[in-house]
């Protein structure tokens, strides 16, 4: 059986269950203490809300450029290269980005990828999966 993960919030809830019924915790009141650990969880809270966020927008813009990257596939195999070219007017776009989604889109089904000659280097190249 698999050990599940302790987190802050769990060791949290345990401290404030031993907290709550004293006077004071060492020389600090208990009621400090409780607020402490009342404190830390809402920021434990928060930055994992700020991080649900980010995902989504990081997703959301994912989902954009990929979108993006199956308008320009052609039934010709392109490079990476290329394709960045022909996306280049998305902000802040590199190769890296594309050949990141055209990955995805392989495994969707939605894109082929080849190996093609270019002058004497072997390169992957990509097109748009014909339907039959």
């Amino acid at each position: 059986m698999a050990e599940t993960k302790i987190t802050k919030k769990d060791f949290f809830a345990a401290i404030r269950t031993m907290v709550e019924g004293v006077e004071t915790v060492g020389n600090i009141p208990a009621d400090k203490v409780l607020e402490f650990i009342d404190t830390q969880v809402a920021q434990i809270d928060a930055k994992a809300a700020k991080a649900k966020e980010r995902a989504g927008e990081k997703k959301a813009e994912g989902d954009e450029i990929s979108k993006r990257i199956l308008e320009v596939l052609t039934d010709d195999f392109q490079t990476g290269e290329c394709i960045t070219q022909l996306v280049s007017d998305i902000p802040e776009i590199t190769k890296s980005k594309v050949v990141a989604r055209l990955s995805n889109l392989v495994k969707q089904g939605k894109a082929e990828k080849e190996q093609i000659k270019v002058d004497t280097r072997k390169i992957m190249a990509y097109r748009a999966t014909k339907l039959d």
